[in-house]
C-alpha cells in the first residue's frame, strides 16, 4: 500500500561478483520494487473487467487481490532469512524470475482459479524482492550522503509507482484489456534482471541464523485459513463445515505458531518485543492504517465502475487522487516526527484518515467527483504524517541493534492487515450486492479502523 521503510544497518558480507554500477544498480532494486507496488495497487481498477470475463463473483474477486496478499505478507520474514543465509543477489534474482513467470502465468490465466493460484505465486516473487531491494541498496553504497540520496530516490520511484497504479492500470484495461496489467510486468522484470546481473554485487547478512521453517509454515496456514474463512463465509454460510474447519485451522495455527515461537532459538518474529506497549502499539495502528486503506481501495474500484458506471481509466484517476499528497510531501512527514514525536504525529494523521473515509461514507451513484476529491485529498494528507509516524515507533521502541528486525515486522504487519481489509471491508459488499449501502458500509468499517488506529496510538506511544 505504501513505501516501504527503511530498515537498520545489518553486517554484510560482500563475496565478489560483478562490478557495480551504482545507477544500474539502483535502477534494478527500484523497477523491482515498483513492480510489487504496482501489483498492489493496480489490480483493483481491473476487477470489474476480470469478473465480467471470467464469470468470477465478489469473493473471487478478493481472491485475487488478496491471494498475491496472502503469500507476499506471510513470506517476507523468510525470504529476508534466506537472503542473509544464501545470497541477497541470488534471491532477489530468483524473484524476479519467480515474478515475471507468475505474471506471465496471470496474462494467460483462462480461469479464476488459474490466475488466483498465479497470483500466490507472484506474492511468493515479491516477498523476495521487497526487503532485499533495501538490503542491497544498503551494502552497495557505503558512503552514508550517497546512501541516504540513494534511498531517496529508491523510495520516490516506489512512491511514483503507487500513486501511478491505478491510473496506468485503468489505461491499460480500457485501451487493451485486463491482461495487460500482468503483460506490462514482462520487460520491465526482465530489464530488471539483466540489470541485476551486471550491476549488483552478491552480499550475505548473518550466515549463522538458521530459517525458522516450522514458524514460517504455521504463520502461512494459520493466515490462509482466516482468509479463507473471511472471504468465503458470506457465500458458503458461517456455519458451513469449511468454513468451521478453517476457523479451527485459524485458531489452532495461531496458537501453535506463537508457542513454538516462544519456544525455538531463533523465530521468525521475536516475541518478546511484543511485551513493550510501544511496539505492540505502534504495529496495531500500523495494521489497521493498511486494514482501512486497502479495504477502501477495494470497494471505492468496485464503486466507481459498477455503481457510477466510469470507465477503469476514469477509476484509476479517481483512486490516484488520494496518494498525490503522500508523494509530494513523503519527505515532509519524516520531519513533522522529527519536531513532533511519533505519537501524537500518528495520532493526527490517522484521525485525519478516519474523519475523511467518514466523509465518504454517503457517497451516491450522483454524487460528482468534485464533491469527493477534498476527501480523498485529505486522506493523503493524513497518510502523509501517519505512516512514517507508526513506523517510527515501531523502530524506536527495541535496541538499536534490532531495528532491521522491528522494520520487517512492522512491514509484514502492514500488508498482512491489508489482505484482512479486503477479506473482511469487502464482505459488506456480499450484504448489499455491491451497491451504495455495502460501499457505505465498507468506508465506515475503514474510518473506524482508522479512529481506532489512532485511540491505540495515543495510549501506547511514547
Amino acid at each position: 500500500m505504501s513505501p516501504p521503510e527503511p530498515l537498520a544497518e545489518t553486517s554484510t558480507q560482500i563475496t565478489g561478483g560483478a562490478v557495480p554500477s551504482p545507477l544500474g544498480l539502483l535502477l534494478a532494486v527500484s523497477l523491482g520494487l515498483s513492480m510489487v507496488q504496482l501489483d498492489i495497487t493496480v489490480v483493483n481498477v481491473a476487477l470489474p473487467q476480470i469478473h465480467r470475463e471470467l464469470h468470477t463473483t465478489l469473493s473471487g474477486l478478493q481472491w485475487v487481490s488478496d491471494a498475491y496478499a496472502l503469500s507476499f505478507s506471510s513470506l517476507m520474514l523468510g525470504a529476508g532469512e534466506l537472503a542473509d543465509l544464501y545470497g541477497r543477489k541470488r534471491v532477489y534474482t530468483l524473484g524476479l524470475v519467480v515474478f515475471v513467470l507468475a505474471s506471465l502465468l496471470c496474462a494467460l490465466s483462462p480461469s479464476l482459479a488459474w490466475l488466483n493460484a498465479a497470483r500466490v505465486v507472484q506474492g511468493v516473487g515479491a516477498a523476495a524482492l521487497l526487503p532485499n531491494s533495501l538490503a542491497i541498496l544498503r551494502q552497495a553504497f557505503v558512503d552514508a550522503r550517497l546512501r541516504a540520496r540513494a534511498i531517496g530516490l529508491w523510495a520516490g520511484i516506489s512512491g511514483v509507482a503507487l500513486v501511478a497504479g491505478p491510473t496506468l492500470g485503468g489505461v491499460l484495461v480500457d485501451a487493451l484489456g485486463w491482461r495487460a496489467i500482468f503483460w506490462i510486468n514482462l520487460p520491465v522484470g526482465l530489464v530488471a534482471l539483466l540489470l541485476t546481473a551486471r550491476s549488483v554485487r552478491e552480499s550475505h547478512g548473518d550466515t549463522q541464523r538458521k530459517l525458522d521453517a516450522v514458524g514460517q509454515v504455521l504463520a502461512t496456514v494459520s493466515l490462509a485459513a482466516l482468509l479463507f474463512a473471511l472471504i468465503e463465509g458470506h457465500a458458503l454460510g458461517w456455519a458451513a463445515p469449511p468454513i468451521l474447519l478453517a476457523g479451527g485451522v485459524t485458531v489452532l495455527g495461531g496458537g501453535l505458531f506463537v508457542w513454538w515461537e516462544g519456544r525455538v532459538i531463533q523465530p521468525l518474529i521475536p516475541l518478546t518485543f511484543f511485551r513493550l506497549p510501544a511496539f505492540t502499539g505502534a504495529n496495531v495502528a500500523a495494521g489497521l492504517m493498511n486494514f482501512g486503506v486497502m479495504g477502501m481501495l477495494f470497494a471505492m474500484s468496485l464503486f466507481f465502475q459498477h455503481v457510477q458506471g466510469l470507465s477503469a481509466a476514469q477509476a484509476g484517476v479517481r483512486l490516484s487522487v488520494m496518494f498525490l499528497p503522500f508523494v509530494v510531501l513523503v519527505s515532509f512527514g519524516g520531519r513533522l516526527v522529527g519536531r513532533f514525536g511519533a505519537r501524537w504525529t500518528s495520532v493526527a494523521g490517522l484521525a485525519l484518515m478516519g474523519v475523511a473515509y467518514l466523509g465518504l461514507v454517503r457517497v451516491e451513484a450522483q454524487t460528482p467527483f468534485l464533491a469527493m476529491a477534498p476527501w480523498l485529498l485529505l486522506a493523503g494528507l493524513g497518510l502523509v504524517p501517519a505512516m512514517p509516524a507508526v513506523v517510527h515507533a515501531a523502530i524506536g521502541a527495541v535496541p538499536h541493534e534490532r531495528a532491521g528486525m522491528a522494520s520487517a515486522v512492522n512491514n509484514t504487519a502492514r500488508q498482512a492487515a491489508g489482505a484482512l481489509g479486503i477479506a473482511l471491508l469487502g464482505g459488506f459488499l456480499h450484504l448489499h450486492a455491491g451497491g451504495m449501502a455495502g460501499t457505505g458500509a465498507a468506508l465506515l468499517g475503514a474510518a473506524l479502523a482508522l479512529l481506532a488506529g489512532a485511540l491505540i496510538a495515543a495510549w501506547t506511544l511514547r
